[in-house]
């Protein structure tokens, strides 16, 4: 069906949900909105405007809230080896990818497309049908997701790393989407996004167990990266790590309650087996493509996604649903839900409503 005939299918009509004048954000997992907490240090360190690399006393005072922001950030984690603040996870990983001083040498099938685009020439790691990724020994640096952005699979990262050491590799964990909701898996190198958990766009970093598996290239963070360093989001990233992992329970039960009700609505849960991630969740309707429901949901004042946010808007198949054995059909009805600190029960109701809507309007058009 053609995107005119979508649009038609999923023209705005007068519904209970339409109603609600109050948008519903649940695509977290994309961007999570700034914390008061965030928001208020990033206002502090805008004040602290002086290059933290220069000698002067304001260039001082800015190097010391840097520093300081540092180990805040590495004790909220529970990190004791060295971070590099980068402009995001991609940088982190970019970094960690190919400046490591052992070669690139495997990364599972379902990498976020951040470690895929390094990766032409490095094994691709199979996936069983809940995306679970069961081998990691080689001998060369091995990069794995920590969870998976589309399905909130979690991998087992302690025993990944352990096969890629005793086979004489590394292991590199893209946490971007666990960091500051779980406890960091034993990684050698990490690497983080701090909007993902409440602070600001533009602020990552990478988290390295020791210097020496870097080559340096000159410039700020001890010579492993140029540019000058971003204090404000340094700063608005360790107040965001400092609200605690405590409110991942609540999105544990949220989440449930959720797939309570879609599943009885007729939904389909992707990896529903799998250890997950409590913030995400994808979900098939079954005859109504992602495309449709998107629209709708949008025309609901409700933000979804189909996918990565880095692609949805391109709306192609998915990488990670086709690794793990997903039919091209099946996989082109799945849209992703993500929930924040921010997401109440009548949200999720409020959802539960849509979805059915949608679900049965789609059944009618079929």
């Amino acid at each position: 069906m053609e995107v005119e005939r979508y649009i038609e299918i999923a023209a705005p009509k007068a519904t209970f949900c339409q109603m609600s004048n109050t948008p519903l954000y649940l695509d977290h997992a994309a961007t999570a909105p700034l914390l008061p907490e965030a928001r208020d240090a990033l206002l502090e360190g805008l004040a602290l405007w002086a290059n933290p690399s220069s000698p002067h006393r304001q260039g001082r005072a800015a190097r010391a809230a840097l520093e300081d922001a540092r180990e805040r950030v590495k004790r909220a984690l529970g990190w004791e080896g060295e971070l590099i603040f980068t402009s995001g996870a991609s940088e982190a990983l970019a970094i960690g990818l190919t400046r490591c001083h052992l070669p690139l040498e495997a990364v599972s099938a379902v990498e976020h497309e951040a470690v895929l685009r390094h990766a032409d020439t490095a094994r691709k790691i199979a996936v069983d049908a809940e995306g679970l990724v069961h081998d990691a020994a080689f001998p060369g640096l091995v990069a794995i997701q920590h969870a998976n952005n589309e399905t909130g699979v979690i991998q087992l990262i302690d025993q990944l790393a352990a096969q890629a050491r005793e086979a004489g590799g590394l292991l590199l964990a893209d946490c971007a989407q666990t960091a500051g909701k779980l406890a960091l898996p034993d990684a050698d190198m990490i690497a983080i996004s701090a909007h993902k958990f409440g602070g600001s766009i533009g602020i990552g970093a990478l988290l390295v167990k020791d210097w020496a598996m870097l080559r340096p290239s000159g410039g700020q963070e001890r010579g492993y990266r140029a540019g000058t360093e971003n204090l404000p989001g340094a700063l608005a990233m360790a107040a965001a790590l400092e609200f605690g992992q405590g409110w991942t329970e609540g999105a544990a039960r949220l989440r449930q309650k959720l797939e309570l009700a879609l599943t009885a609505a007729g939904a389909e849960v992707v990896s529903p087996d799998a250890p997950r991630l409590p913030t995400i969740g994808a979900y098939r309707m079954p005859g109504v493509s992602s495309a449709v429901q998107l629209i709708r949901f949008d025309g609901m004042g409700i933000a979804v996604s189909a996918g990565s946010a880095c692609s949805s808007g391109s709306l192609r198949g998915s990488h990670v649903l086709e690794a793990m054995g997903v039919d091209s059909k099946n996989s082109s009805e799945i849209i992703r839900i993500s929930i924040g600190k921010e997401t109440l029960e009548s949200d999720v109701e409020r959802f539960v409503g849509a979805w059915r809507e949608v679900a049965g309007r789609g059944r009618a058009v079929a």
